[in-house]
């Protein structure tokens, strides 16, 4: 089973598990035939509050608990400082905690793969930063995998300065509030299945925070 959390953009916290997962002591419940559990708040500043609720109520939804982890799939953003933090932060102490896999994934490819249900490449997926500017990233398609193919960004931008195409085709813009986790998780069951490696636990976040430390303290004559 995969615990996926995101904290981009709201909170966002799933799970995903297959027929064989163990129920423990749920007695068969809703794990014996495999499926998926999702739970999120879209409030963007609530994410150190309602995290560990999310996780819980995922872990009940799914009639395991948190002993039948396998991986810990993160969403790396790209998010603003303060938020994608907490979601990092507890990610890393889950799987550490549990001693499993830790499963590092862009968030933008989660919108990607809902997105290009919908709409053909190339796809610009866009997010708020916050101070006036965008995150963006581009696709191409879904690869052999059913995975999206990322060939620019994520990147940070004003919003007259995103790009209008990409080698010479017109973009197809794709604006989103909030990333799903239980996508997040599909794509890193997809990455697996394949054999695929995982990009670094590296938190994309684009520029330097909101809070910066002090400088040194003035001297001031008498």
């Amino acid at each position: 089973m995969l615990l996926a959390i995101d904290t981009s953009a709201g909170t966002s916290v799933a799970t995903l598990w297959s027929a064989s997962s163990s129920a423990g002591d749920s007695e068969g419940g809703a794990a014996a035939g495999g499926g998926s559990a999702e739970a999120s708040s879209t409030n963007p500043m609530a994410h150190a509050e309602v995290i560990g609720e999310l996780i819980a109520e995922v872990l009940g939804a799914s009639g395991l608990d948190a002993s039948a982890v396998t991986g810990v799939v993160a969403g790396v953003g790209p998010g603003p400082f303060t938020g994608l933090r907490v979601g990092l932060a507890a990610a890393s102490a889950f799987a550490l905690g549990r001693q499993v896999a830790l499963l590092p994934v862009v968030s933008h490819d989660a919108i990607a793969l809902a997105a290009l249900d919908e709409a053909s490449g190339p796809l610009l997926v866009v997010t708020d930063a916050r101070r006036k500017e965008l995150y963006w990233s581009i696709y191409s398609g879904l690869n052999a995998h059913g995975l999206p193919e990322r060939v620019a960004g994520p990147s940070l931008s004003k919003p007259d300065d995103l790009p209008p195409e990409w080698n010479g085709t017109p973009v197809t813009r794709w604006d989103a509030a909030e990333v799903s986790a239980g996508l997040l998780a599909r794509i890193a069951q997809r990455m697996l299945d394949a054999g695929l490696e995982f990009e670094p636990f590296e938190p994309l976040y684009l520029r330097s925070p909101d809070v910066t430390m002090p400088g040194a303290v003035k001297r001031v004559n008498s």
